[in-house]
């Protein structure tokens, strides 16, 4: 049975969400950064590991953007990150591709690239990406007939796009440093 708090959070999620909501809090209301956090985790599956990252899965993170985002943990985190620095958009969209190619279905398929298209790709869509006219164009053009593979290019620009922006200043935030720190206190304290 997994320890939950009076809100129904389960506990060990309540103590990552503190270790990286340390300096969320200054830029967004607690409620809002509540909220937005059990969003996370109830699409990482968090409340099925009931405890933090260790020190060895955070210096993972940091050897490469593909390791945090591999990590359940580390998508929470680094998304927690980049809703703090308003590209949030970027790291959806890419776990967004990730699970589209998941897709067996060629119904399934089709509705979910015109999902994809209408929330990120779209001009004026709620989560536009930054994409050059002509990918966009092609993906547009690929919606006919769509291919676990449509949104390839894109996903490739935004991954370029983390990995060179938003990763190494994720490694440099308060929300990766209160996660190690968190962890070094969890082992100080085990004594080990």
């Amino acid at each position: 049975m997994r320890a939950v708090d009076a809100g129904g959070r389960d506990m060990s999620c309540v103590t990552l969400a503190k270790a990286c909501n340390g300096s969320a809090c200054k830029t967004r209301d607690r409620k809002t950064s509540w909220s937005r956090f059990g969003y996370f985790l109830k699409n990482s599956a968090l409340h099925r590991r009931p405890r933090m990252p260790t020190t060895d899965e955070l210096d993972q993170w940091a050897e490469s953007l593909d390791v945090l985002l591999g990590h359940k943990y580390g998508v929470v985190a680094f998304k927690i990150f980049s809703k703090m620095e308003f590209c949030e958009e970027n790291v959806e969209f890419w776990l967004a591709c990730e699970e589209f190619k998941r897709i067996k279905s060629s119904r399934k398929l089709a509705a979910k690239a015109k999902r994809i298209y209408e929330e990120f790709i779209e001009s004026e869509s709620p989560q536009e990406i930054n994409l050059d006219f002509m990918t966009k164009d092609t993906i547009q053009k690929s919606l006919q007939h769509p291919t676990v593979s449509c949104f390839l290019p894109a996903q490739k620009r935004v991954y370029t796009l983390m990995e060179n922006n938003s990763y190494p200043r994720f490694l440099e935030s308060d929300v990766y440093g209160n996660l190690r720190t968190a962890a070094l206190r969890s082992v100080a304290h085990r004594g080990g």
